[in-house]
């Protein structure tokens, strides 16, 4: 017996519940049909073949409608699978005329249905489970209906830090480093797409055949990227970067070996003193974390506007405008860009701007923005060194279409950034910051950088783990005098190496 009247039930009563008036979660549930099992104990034929091909007995279900005891032949995953399917075709079947109200319950009482659903399927076919396979097809039912389906696990495993669906049967992951293949799959391409359908469409986002890539986010920040055919050529493709839960603090960083404690201080003391710093790297390689930890050190009394393609970092000031980047409509009009929201930015009375990454013109608004009152604005950029970072802000400025002699821009580069921080992933799949640069001013027509810190790589240990030390070059940054004009000093000791 299903917890929902069937379509072909003469109890069926087509009317659906008002909760308009604030009807309780358990009325809600009440309403849409029965709670948990509460069957006697039954004798239980069992469906699934043992693995000598023989049939296993088993004594009967508990009162709650979970097996007390185990089984001795199991079903195979794909049996599991296929069970699981069906369990969440029916609820589907049944719910699909309470589905707004199925969409308010808690998940605790969606779980509570779902289990009584399968325990009600399982009498019905004469099969048996035990506990944990339960809870499996129990969990990953609810997911299907409420979460992110197969990634619900994924997403849990704080070991987990990248999730990559190649297709809908190949998934790959990233542990501590390491790419490796997942044991989840999905059921076909119509499966990764529901999936995607969901994470996007509450951030206003679409995508399909005329829009087939879209940048989106999950509710923690965690940032999603996704494309799909005719574009991704094996199956809808989705990538999606975890953010930890708890936003990482530069204790963390120093514990990682990511920096050292003398680092920490320097960066603290060039953000508290309102330089204009940009952090460059790779993709993958740490620079959203790194920006979310500098971001960390900005005074809470300061007014400070965030300005993102997907809203991903995590500040922990309260006075925080956080704005977010549009696409364009099914017409293609009610495009809002960065370079847009950069400009407008200047309108808010900002103490600090922080835009998550520069991919093209909005640099030249970011660096006319240093150079014009907006110190201690922070940015990331793509770049394999401090000196690609100079060249590639170069490119895109020049991508804001205007015609600005290479030495101009350069001039502007060199009067608006104070220091470059370079971030990169190493061999071994670990994330460090691999020079802290200054940006001294011009030299002719040569932008002069200098290291301030840099991590001197040895070589490689027996496990393939990265060998070097993160130290100072010695040299003092011209800087010294603004930090102390703004009262911050730094020990004498810090530079040595």
């Amino acid at each position: 017996m299903s917890f929902f009247k069937r379509k072909d039930s003469p109890e069926l009563d087509n009317s659906v519940p008002d909760n308009s008036s604030g009807v309780s979660q358990a009325e809600v549930a009440n309403r849409l049909g029965r709670g948990p099992a509460t069957d006697q104990p039954v004798e239980s034929n069992f469906a699934f073949q043992s693995t000598t091909g023989h049939p296993t007995r088993l004594s009967g279900i508990g009162g709650d409608g979970l097996l007390t005891n185990s089984l001795s032949g199991l079903p195979s995953a794909a049996e599991l699978f296929q069970f699981k399917v069906r369990v969440h075709r029916r609820f589907l079947e049944d719910a699909q005329d309470e589905i707004a109200m199925v969409s308010q319950m808690s998940r605790q009482a969606l779980t509570e249905q779902v289990r009584a659903l399968t325990s009600s399927m399982l009498q019905e076919e004469g099969q048996a489970l035990p506990l944990t396979m339960r809870r499996e097809i129990v969990e990953g039912v609810v997911s299907e209906v409420v979460g992110f389906g197969p990634l619900e696990k994924l997403l849990a495993d704080d070991d987990v830090t990248e999730i990559m669906v190649i297709h809908s049967k190949l998934i790959y992951v990233e542990k501590r480093g390491r790419l490796v293949k997942a044991e989840e799959t999905f059921q076909d391409d119509g499966h990764v797409l529901r999936i995607i359908e969901r994470i996007v469409s509450p951030l206003g986002r679409r995508i399909d055949e005329s829009s087939p890539m879209v940048d989106a986010r999950l509710p923690d920040g965690s940032r999603v990227n996704a494309i799909i055919p005719p574009l991704a050529i094996k199956g809808p493709c989705l990538t999606i970067r975890k953010f930890s839960r708890d936003p990482l603090r530069a204790e963390d960083l120093i514990r990682f070996g990511s920096i050292t404690e003398q680092m920490s201080n320097f960066l603290r003391a060039c953000v508290a003193g309102r330089l204009n710093v940009i952090v460059s790297g790779g993709t993958g390689s740490g620079k959203t974390t790194t920006l979310n930890v500098l971001s960390s050190f900005i005074p809470s009394d300061e007014r400070i506007v965030t300005i993102e393609d997907a809203a991903e970092l995590q500040l922990q000031q309260e006075h925080v405008v956080t704005l977010e980047s549009r696409p364009a409509n099914l017409e293609g009009k009610g495009e809002i860009t960065i370079r847009h929201l950069v400009r407008n930015s200047l309108r808010m009375r900002p103490d600090r701007i922080i835009v998550g990454e520069c991919r093209g013109g909005e640099a030249l608004d970011m660096l006319q923005a240093m150079n014009t009152g907006h110190d201690g604005s922070l940015t990331t950029a793509h770049a394999n060194s401090p000196r690609d970072c100079v060249a590639r802000l170069e490119t895109m400025v020049l991508m804001a279409g205007t015609q600005l002699p290479v030495r101009a821009i350069r001039e502007q580069i060199a009067s608006a950034v104070n220091v470059i921080i370079q971030q990169s992933r190493l061999r071994d799949g670990s994330r460090k910051v691999t020079y802290i640069t200054e940006v001294q001013g011009m030299e002719g027509d040569t932008v002069v950088l200098q290291d301030i810190f840099r991590f001197d790589q040895k070589g490689l240990d027996s496990n393939g783990r990265v060998i070097g030390a993160l130290k100072p070059t010695g040299l003092r940054p011209h800087f010294l005098q603004t930090l102390i004009a703004e009262g911050i000093v730094l020990p004498k000791d810090i530079f040595s190496a």
